[in-house]
């Protein structure tokens, strides 16, 4: 089972702006001084820039445009209320803030099943009604080929419903309790933890617990990957949020923001390459 994937499903924002539903437990999110009307083109221009890169490095890219009513000012992340497994599965996740519950398309959905196979679909949504939420990749990061899986828990992430979704996927739950440099639980995982095939970055110092964060470094190593530590300030310039993928030739590929890059010592590339 591959790490990485050559095919990503994208969603171009309608709108693209400060969502005060979720501020009260994402401290990454900031406040942007200019209209919304700049911000979005900004976004939208990064947005094809973005599938541009991709589509020349050998991606597939399929695009889907958002609905602008209801407004969705985090819809440009579908992978917190989808994902698409290898062997057929296509789950659906529970939300936490509402306005992020709106985000799901059965059109979305349906496209996927019209143009991939899936076996079984594992609807989770229905435990928003009980206020526990698990928000997808951003919650959980699979480790695909050791058949792993890795959560940070926070209000975001149910810890319970975690463990009950990898018996379904058929993959060990590693849980454990990150916090940012402020003590606040960092809201979801992939913010602090990426895997790709041979490697691994994490922000090791976000897991203040000793016993647990032996337990992650012994896992990540047992699994054969590479750890490679980011500090908080890369952190907090989304060096934990990279994207193991691959060219359609199966070139290996790292897809990261600037911003992370740039955060990045000449060290840490030179072990990622």
């Amino acid at each position: 089972m591959k790490q990485q994937t050559n095919s990503l499903f994208l969603v171009r924002p309608s709108n693209f702006v400060f969502n005060t539903e979720t501020a009260h437990s994402n401290a990454f999110q900031q406040v942007i001084h200019e209209s919304p009307k700049a911000i979005y083109q900004k976004v939208d221009a990064e947005f094809t820039g973005f599938v541009q890169t991709l589509e020349a490095a050998g991606v597939d890219v399929h695009v889907f445009e958002d609905t602008k009513d209801p407004v969705k000012p985090d819809a440009v992340f579908p992978n917190n209320w989808i994902s698409c497994h290898e062997d057929g599965t296509l789950v659906l996740y529970p939300m936490c803030a509402t306005n992020r519950q709106l985000e799901r398309n059965p059109d979305f959905s349906a496209y996927i099943k019209k143009h991939f196979e899936v076996k079984r679909v594992l609807d989770l949504s229905v435990y928003e009604k009980e206020n526990r939420f698990l928000e997808g990749t951003g919650s959980i990061i699979f480790d695909h080929k050791s058949k792993k899986a890795y959560a940070c828990i926070s209000p975001r992430t149910d810890q319970a419903l975690f463990i009950s979704t990898c018996e379904l996927l058929g993959y060990q739950p590693i849980s454990f309790h990150a916090n940012d440099s402020d003590g606040k639980a960092i809201y979801h995982t992939n913010v602090m933890l990426c895997i790709a095939e041979h490697f691994a970055a994490i922000c090791l110092e976000s897991i203040s617990n000793e016993e647990e964060r032996m337990h992650v470094i012994e896992s990540l190593t047992e699994s054969g990957h590479q750890i490679i530590e980011i500090s908080f300030a890369q952190m907090y310039h989304f060096a934990g949020n990279m994207l193991a993928l691959e060219s359609n030739d199966g070139r290996p590929l790292l897809a990261l923001s600037q911003s992370a890059f740039t955060s990045l010592t000449n060290d840490q590339k030179d072990k990622i390459e």
